[in-house]
């Protein structure tokens, strides 16, 4: 960590933080002369900070806050180490943190702990999630009262048509493209094909797979604070908010995995399209624990917009081959990638918790052996399927008593995050739609 400053002398701050429950960068600036301190040492914040609500605020039942004191916990450096954080005028560092308990016990309302305890769970039985996360972002001007596509950077025109796949598109914005790539080098981020969306300048880009689950959360809370950061340097602003137009498809944040043995085979690979018995068991994992999690795969207001029939975003409990508009798919192609796609996220989520959910259900069936319903054929929108919830309410009260999520989470988690829901569930029904965007635009 320390070699890292030292080859880079020009780094004048530093950025200490972790994700709250939100998947919102909490933490603290330090002069750099005391990096070698916070890098050996860590730093002290209050748990509570890692359960704040959208808007920054203490939860008002915590336990966390006022019936024990509002106590620190010690937060120190994740794996990663110091990063560059280019979207900022002044070189300055990044040094991501996790939360831990004084005694060196890991902080169980940490996200970045609950994806590590499922990957434990992989581990004890030999095997080790692949995975790879796409996610779609949108650019958007938001200098007026009317979101809308940013003045394109070559040609000075506002394109207002929806350009799916359109290299034209991409091309209107080369500069914002060209440095996001640039930066996602620096950071080693590995971000690979782009593509424009349906949506009003929407785009989408892939990370390359990665057999460290971690690394792939990390790779992906750490690109969108880039994207937001850097798009901001070009003048606009950039969301991964699930729904900000009404009129037009919202971002999605799908996850491919995976699972490879201790000799690195690809537990999921019969030879054939099929997959294995052991893909299917994960994928009955998945589809048991779905309705359950849906708070984590829409886990704000704005979540459930996206979420409705014909929109490209699952709302039927189902899977299928080759087939987009199920919940889970199983891709075609080579039977050496077979692999598993999970369709339900949002671009808002928290990676971290998102992925604990998806690998999480993934163990649970693999764990019981469990046969999935008949994979579906044709349109799943038309389909008389078992529904996830379809609004914020229902999903806050599935997550708080469904079973198959108390096997992925720990007790102080599931109360904690339902506890957040719940207050701003309460707060978000005095505000218009208009009010909500302003709030999640830069946040989620």
């Amino acid at each position: 960590m320390h070699n890292w400053l030292r080859k880079n002398p020009s780094v004048r701050t530093i950025r200490v933080a972790a994700a709250d429950l939100n998947g919102v960068p909490r933490g603290k600036r330090i002069p750099t002369r005391f990096a070698d301190k916070v890098a050996v040492e860590g730093t002290r914040f209050p748990f509570s900070v890692l359960n704040l609500d959208i808007w920054g605020e203490d939860i008002d039942d915590s336990p966390l806050v006022f019936d024990s004191g509002d106590r620190d916990g010690v937060l120190k450096p994740t794996e990663r180490g110091f990063m560059p954080m280019p979207w900022l005028e002044t070189p300055s560092a990044l040094l991501p943190i996790w939360m831990f308990h004084e005694d060196g016990r890991p902080y169980e309302g940490d996200p970045r702990h609950a994806l590590r305890a499922v990957l434990d769970r992989f581990k004890a039985r030999g095997l080790t999630p692949v995975c790879a996360v796409e996610l779609e972002f949108f650019l958007i001007d938001d200098s007026g009262r009317k979101l809308q596509v940013p003045i394109s950077e070559r040609s000075g025109k506002r394109r207002k048509g929806a350009e799916t796949l359109s290299i034209r598109a991409l091309d209107q914005f080369d500069q914002f493209f060209t440095d996001l790539y640039d930066a996602c080098e620096e950071m080693d981020i590995p971000a690979d094909t782009a593509i424009s969306e349906a949506g009003l300048g929407q785009f989408e880009i892939n990370m390359m797979h990665c057999d460290d689950a971690l690394r792939a959360a990390d790779d992906a809370w750490l690109f969108k604070m880039l994207v937001r950061g850097l798009a901001r340097r070009h003048g606009f602003a950039a969301s991964f908010m699930a729904k900000p137009y009404e009129d037009y498809a919202g971002s999605g944040l799908h996850t491919h995995f995976s699972v490879i043995d201790s000799e690195g085979n690809n537990v999921f690979d019969n030879g054939g399209p099929e997959g294995t018995d052991m893909m299917r068991h994960a994928v009955a994992g998945c589809l048991e624990a779905m309705a359950g999690s849906a708070l984590i795969f829409a886990p704000h207001a704005n979540s459930f917009d996206r979420m409705v029939p014909g929109s490209h975003a699952p709302t039927g409990v189902s899977w299928a081959y080759e087939n987009r508009t199920s919940s889970i798919r199983i891709p075609s192609g080579s039977h050496k990638a077979r692999r598993i796609e999970h369709r339900v996220s949002g671009g808002d989520v928290n990676p971290y918790l998102m992925l604990a959910a998806v690998l999480g259900s993934a163990i649970n069936g693999i764990e019981d052996g469990k046969e999935p319903a008949a994979p579906i054929t044709g349109n799943a929108y038309a389909a008389d399927l078992p529904q996830i919830p379809h609004t914020w309410e229902t999903a806050i009260d599935a997550f708080e008593i469904d079973a198959a999520v108390a096997r992925i989470f720990t007790p102080e988690l599931i109360q904690n995050l339902v506890l957040t829901k719940r207050q701003e569930l309460h707060y978000m029904k005095e505000l218009s739609r208009a009010e909500q965007v302003e709030i999640y635009l830069d946040t989620v």
